[in-house]
């Protein structure tokens, strides 16, 4: 029989890894974890879909033309101020300092929680 300290077995070692891995991927995000990427044909989304004849520019106003956001939700931030939500537009809105991952935009005024419940940042404006 094998006479080793526990410490010194390969496969002990893989199981820890293991379970931190999936400890981390569990409680990391309120997001789900998502499968790897499949073709195009088989993917299924709990996204709505977006029609983007719902967002009109409005040229009537006398500010430079603004996007239609898909929401008036806003957050106070660690500051106390009131920033808006993350939305969905069909072009980039006026402050926005993000795209998230969900297609979604953020205003945020700091990088550290952007687009944490959004599928993290997919790029910065």
């Amino acid at each position: 029989m094998d006479k080793k300290p526990w410490y010194k077995r390969p496969l002990v070692w893989a199981l820890i890894v293991i379970i931190f891995w999936t400890w981390g991927s569990i409680f990391s995000s309120d997001e789900p974890a998502q499968a790897s990427p499949q073709p195009a044909a088989a993917v299924k989304t709990t996204q709505p879909v977006l029609n983007l004849d719902d967002y009109k520019v409005d040229t009537q106003t006398s500010q430079a033309s603004q996007v239609e956001l898909s929401n008036d939700n806003y957050y106070t931030n660690v500051d106390g101020n009131q920033i808006h939500s993350p939305a969905y537009a069909p072009s980039v809105p006026a402050g926005a300092t993000a795209r998230c991952r969900d297609g979604t935009y953020s205003f945020s005024q700091y990088r550290s929680g952007t687009c944490s419940h959004h599928g993290g940042v997919a790029s910065w404006l």
